[in-house]
């Protein structure tokens, strides 16, 4: 689990600058900027994250969770995986 809240940010916006913004860092989007909207992924980005989930966070995303509401933002991933580290908390 990350050690504070914006670790958990500052790890997906490392992602998402270095993975989607190619040299365009001027143009980062805001944390509750969509993703998608803004250009800055598309539906193979979309894959990019659910893998990059999964080798940080061991986070396992269902084809029913690939939704914007949980993957369009740097907000609703954050919020998305530490729903996800909490259910497993409370399993363990």
């Amino acid at each position: 689990m990350p050690r504070t809240e914006s670790e958990l940010e500052s790890r997906l916006r490392a992602f998402v600058r270095a993975n989607f913004l190619f040299g365009r860092e001027h143009s980062e989007p805001s944390d509750s900027d969509s993703l998608l909207e803004t250009g800055v992924m598309d539906s193979t980005g979309v894959l990019e994250i659910v893998d990059f989930l999964k080798v940080t966070w061991d986070v396992d995303v269902s084809d029913h969770e690939m939704l914007p509401e949980n993957l369009d933002s740097i907000e609703r991933l954050a919020a998305f995986v530490r729903r996800k580290l909490t259910a497993r908390q409370d399993r363990a």
